[in-house]
């Protein structure tokens, strides 16, 4: 991507690409709205600058284009021919500061406000916009500009027929809401649209895939409403995930009804400062490439494939004490209060060469840490253990919790990037036997390989991710003594199904310049 500035100024006196069905000439269209001063013209002082979200506000709608914003569509999208009917989903690939949000709250407001649905609702029923983000404080954000659009133009503030604190009841039996990026609490809703910001970085506890389950939840509540609509909007991550999928399978495909627009942040909004951008690729290449060129990162990619993880998973959701094995436990602390990680505890054997999982235990904030001692030291000597091992957490701390128990806390030697880097062999050679815990399964699946411009790599959790299970499990099994290097027999499962991926091969090289 280069910082060459996009100043380009509008020419509506142009030759206009006219797709072949559009809106209702019976209603006003978006772009008709923003040259109201009634509407919304207060919010574009300076349209020349707005000229490329013009350009993808007449795609999305299946609107006319000057010659100008044709040319920005073909530059965005990949497509020669404009659309010829408005997108079902639309996918928003931008840098960072290039105005996401607010064109995702300004479409809220153009599709709650002026459409009736009332013919498609049954009595009673509501039409719902969902604002769904990566948590409900960063949906606020969204939430903030609908609230201005509503409240500040006269004639849509006479439609708010209630306000709280997450959304508003309009008079045509619309509700625009704030919903949480879940897909238990996302189903039942008869829906008019769905807004999805930052959808790359969502992450739950539920699913190795949230997003995927968030959208699979959403889409048959859009199914009754005939001009209903996805948008989703983020700075691009790893080559992976639903914003990936989407510009994979849909990104320069003609007349398709997904349309994906990829752009970076000074084409979209060119009041960015370019020469802040030009000292962030300079300091980091390859993230300012993602933040604000809209490249898909290539330094991230999965650590474990799920079928690798399913393929040393037993049934058993636990396993009891038996004498005559010696039990080692680690754990991975947390402040508790109001901070997000949890406690964590795991507890295994070794039984006929293979690292056994035997017990996972994890505490959800807010706690008592002191109370979480108390309750991990009682189940370490259910099973005869005298030592935990654990990470750096809170210096000295743990350690004289654990000790004024009757327990030695002993500091892990690796950090948790190193020792996930020996449980993978581990599982590779499947000399590990997992239990049946979901938690498990999804935070192992999410862990990531990131390469640093030294070309070191780490592993850890993906933003907005946890992996507080997944750490005291290979902290566990990787201290048991098992020979985790001479067994590997199938890199194939290392990232996939093929022998020659990236991961296999880095793997097979790490094992290599250890003589293994």
């Amino acid at each position: 991507m280069g910082t060459r500035r996009h100043r380009e100024r509008l020419d509506d006196t142009k030759t206009t690409a006219t797709p072949r069905k559009r809106e209702s000439s019976a209603h006003p269209t978006l772009l008709d709205c923003i040259n109201d001063r009634q509407l919304f013209k207060p919010w574009f002082k300076d349209q020349n600058t707005w000229i490329s979200w013009f350009a993808f506000i007449a795609a999305l709608f299946s609107l006319p284009m000057t010659a100008k914003q044709l040319a920005i569509y073909r530059k965005c999208t990949g497509r020669n021919e404009p659309p010829s009917e408005p997108a079902k989903e639309g996918w928003l690939i931008c840098g960072r500061r290039a105005g996401k949000s607010f064109v995702l709250a300004l479409c809220a407001v153009f599709l709650a406000c002026f459409h009736d649905y009332r013919q498609y609702l049954t009595p009673g029923e509501r039409g719902t916009v969902f604002v769904i983000a990566t948590d409900r404080k960063q949906a606020r954000t969204i939430l903030r500009y609908i609230r201005a659009l509503l409240t500040r133009v006269k004639l849509l503030s006479q439609m708010v027929e209630r306000e709280w604190q997450e959304g508003f009841d309009l008079n045509n039996s619309v509700t625009i809401e704030v919903a949480t990026a879940s897909f238990k609490s996302t189903r039942g809703f008869t829906l008019v649209a769905v807004l999805l910001d930052e959808v790359a970085f969502f992450a739950t506890e539920d699913s190795s895939s949230p997003d995927e389950e968030i959208l699979r939840a959403l889409r048959p509540g859009l199914l009754t409403i005939p001009n209903s609509m996805i948008l989703a909007a983020s700075s691009p991550y790893a080559k992976k995930g639903v914003l990936f999928n989407a510009y994979r399978e849909h990104y320069g495909k003609e007349h398709d009804p997904s349309l994906v627009w990829k752009a970076p942040t000074l084409v979209m909004n060119p009041n960015v400062p370019e020469e802040e951008i030009a000292k962030e690729y300079e300091n980091d290449p390859v993230s300012a490439a993602a933040e604000y060129g809209a490249e898909f990162r290539s330094d991230v990619e999965t650590f474990i494939a799920r079928e690798a993880v399913e393929a040393v998973t037993s049934e058993e959701r636990e396993r009891p004490y038996l004498a005559g094995f010696k039990y080692h436990a680690f754990t991975d602390l947390a402040g508790g209060g109001s901070g997000k990680d949890s406690a964590t505890l795991a507890i295994g054997h070794v039984e006929n060469g293979i690292s056994v999982l035997d017990v996972i235990r994890e505490v959800k904030p807010s706690f008592s840490p002191r109370d979480v001692v108390d309750q991990f030291s009682a189940l370490l000597k259910s099973y005869s253990i005298t030592e935990v091992k654990g990470d750096r957490y809170a210096g000295e701390w743990p350690r004289e919790q654990f000790l004024e128990r009757g327990i030695k806390y002993d500091p892990a030697v690796n950090p948790k990037s190193i020792i996930y880097g020996e449980f993978l062999p581990l599982m590779m050679s499947r000399k590990c036997d997992l239990l049946d815990h979901p938690k498990l399964l999804n935070q192992l699946c999410g862990l990531e390989r990131r390469t640093a411009r030294s070309g070191k790599d780490s592993i850890d959790h993906a933003p907005n991710g946890h992996d507080d299970i997944a750490n005291a499990v290979a902290g566990v099994l990787t201290s048991m003594g098992i020979r985790k290097y001479r067994y590997v027999a199938d890199l194939s499962w290392v990232g996939g199904p093929s022998e020659s991926s990236p991961a296999a091969q880095r793997l097979s090289g790490f094992l290599t310049s250890r003589g293994l």
